[in-house]
């Protein structure tokens, strides 16, 4: 459990990791950057000297370098080449998430029976938004289909591989809402519950993601006297609320300043 927490937390890491490197990209102020950097988090994993040390790089070459013997490395080069071709941060974004589902799913195996039961269903959950995420961007952004597909990651809950697939080659965002309405609205798990639930159009991915915690946390009423499920399931319940606010509330006005900028950048 607890190398878990530690895998779930590179989430933070990895946020910290875009805000440098997007920060460097637009030449922002170490200062300003600093302030939007997570250092609690590195603390919980131990990794404060190198979060310093990625906010003293004063160059993408130099980050690289640092990179060279993390698991970073590879999402990280990827993204910058794809950067300096397309002038798109996209890709850089897409690979690194794609690394912390990858590490989270690995961890599944790692755990011990009560454990597995529901953190491999939050694993699976938080997964599947991914996908549904990267695929969602990529037909709003118009990426290539042939690159979209390299970002996503095995791991279903309601939605199996040929659904996601179908959703992939869909080139219309309407589309896309209403065919995974559709798919929610058929899956014999999901169905009771999501009638229920209101979808917001206009926030499609939050929306459905609400649906997905609201449907863990009625997938497992634990009963107090279970100590080892009440406790997993508090630990979770934690993870779940806090991280909606980091993401929801916290994070959105962080990366709309900075992709502002790097926008207008982009168009200089």
């Amino acid at each position: 459990m607890r190398s878990f927490l530690k895998k779930y937390l590179m989430q933070f890491e990895i946020q910290n990791l875009k805000t440098i490197i997007i920060s460097l990209i637009i030449g922002r102020n170490k200062v300003e950057t600093r302030k939007d950097i997570n250092f609690l988090a590195e603390e919980y994993l131990d990794n404060t000297e190198f979060i310093e040390d990625a906010l003293k790089a004063t160059s993408l070459e130099e980050i690289q370098l640092l990179m060279k013997k993390t698991p970073y490395r590879i999402p990280i080069r990827e993204g910058l080449l794809y950067l300096k071709e397309k002038k798109e941060v996209f890709v850089l974004e897409a690979f690194l998430d794609q690394l912390y589902y990858k590490q989270l799913q690995s961890q599944t195996q790692n755990l011990t029976k009560k454990e597995k039961i529901m953190i491999s269903l939050f694993v699976r959950y938080k997964t599947e938004i991914y996908n549904l995420n990267v695929i969602y961007r990529g037909i709003r952004n118009n990426i290539e289909r042939s690159l979209l597909r390299q970002f996503l990651v095995h791991n279903y809950l309601f939605l199996d591989e040929g659904r996601i697939e179908y959703l992939l080659n869909l080139t219309n965002p309407d589309d896309f809402v209403l065919t995974i309405v559709a798919f929610l609205k058929e899956a014999k798990d999901a169905k009771p519950l999501f009638l229920q639930h209101k979808i917001n159009q206009d926030q499609i991915i939050r929306s459905i993601e609400e649906f997905y915690i609201t449907y863990y946390f009625k997938k497992f009423k634990i009963e107090i006297g279970d100590i080892p499920y009440y406790t997993i399931s508090k630990i979770l319940e934690v993870l779940i609320k806090k991280e909606k606010e980091i993401r929801f509330e916290i994070l959105p006005n962080i990366i709309r300043i900075i992709h502002k900028k790097f926008k207008v950048l982009e168009k200089l």
